[in-house]
């Protein structure tokens, strides 16, 4: 049974289309990331998956369950970090552990522990004292500290430095993902979260551009370097995007023969931040 199973979302805020009959599906033991540009409707859709917010039409269940009705069953299988995550100001760091102890039966202390402690956050400190980019670290300890079935970040790394975000999905693939556990992930820092997706799907205007295996982006799509004496040639085969490079122009193409692409230049596999111009970009 699939983890999340979406069919035909639609949901509108007033004469705004916010999902447009999307279709998502995440198996388990994946980590799927939904890309997509400011109001393609990725918020909505985890708002929807995690009930926060209810569909106006479509088919919709996560972990087997309806979102919208068996929203707390489903919160105790799953775990949520917002792009702007709050925290109690007034308690301190101690204080705050114990409290999720106490209301989340699959809190591991010792985890959320031991990543508070390659950090420079002091448990006796309030949260109040703490700096913004200290704040985002207790929040993700916190979160990445509860075992559950179905992992959803929006925007996790927000506000971070680039060396902590590197630490968070390192932390991600060595002490949380497990076979068992599914993680759908929502980010504009494409390139930093490519290297720990086993899936894609792009998002434009409330709809699926594509859902793709990661291990499958080098068959399905090819990059193609050329110079200028090869760029008609190249035109000619239909690709889905063209831009400069520092190599001359660089075409991306979609189920192209790429034997027959390297007689026209250097072919190599688009990542991932290149196939969602050229898949989205223009739509």
């Amino acid at each position: 049974m699939s983890v999340i199973q979406a069919k035909g979302l639609k949901k509108s805020f007033g004469d705004v289309t916010a999902l447009d009959g999307l279709d998502l599906e995440v198996a388990p033991g994946r980590i799927v990331g939904l890309i997509g540009p400011n109001g393609s409707g990725k918020t909505t859709a985890i708002k929807a998956i995690l009930g926060m917010a209810h569909i106006d039409d479509g088919h919709l269940n996560v972990l087997g369950l309806n979102p919208s009705t068996e929203r707390k069953a489903l919160m105790s299988r799953t775990a949520y970090i917002a792009d702007t995550g709050t925290l109690p100001r007034w308690m301190k760091v101690s204080d705050l552990i114990d409290f999720v102890e106490g209301v989340h039966s699959s809190f591991n202390r010792a985890r959320a522990e031991d990543a508070l402690a390659k950090t420079d956050i002091r448990i006796d400190k309030k949260v109040q004292a703490l700096s913004k980019g200290m704040h985002v670290q207790l929040h993700l300890a916190l979160i990445l500290a509860i075992e559950v079935e179905l992992l959803v970040l929006d925007e996790p790394t927000l506000g971070l430095d680039i060396l902590y975000r590197q630490q968070f999905y390192d932390t991600l693939l060595n002490d949380y993902y497990e076979e068992n556990r599914s993680i759908l992930v929502t980010t504009h820092e494409v390139r930093e979260i490519e290297h720990i997706l086993t899936d894609v799907i792009f998002i434009n205007r409330g709809r699926k551009c594509l859902a793709l295996e990661m291990d499958k982006v080098g068959t399905e799509f090819a990059k193609l370097n050329v110079a200028p004496d090869k760029e008609s040639e190249a035109r000619a085969r239909q690709p889905l995007s063209e831009r400069n490079s520092l190599q001359g122009r660089e075409f991306i193409y979609r189920g192209a023969d790429q034997a027959s692409l390297a007689e026209l230049g250097e072919v190599s596999t688009p990542n991932l931040p290149e196939l969602f111009v050229a898949v989205v970009g223009d739509r």
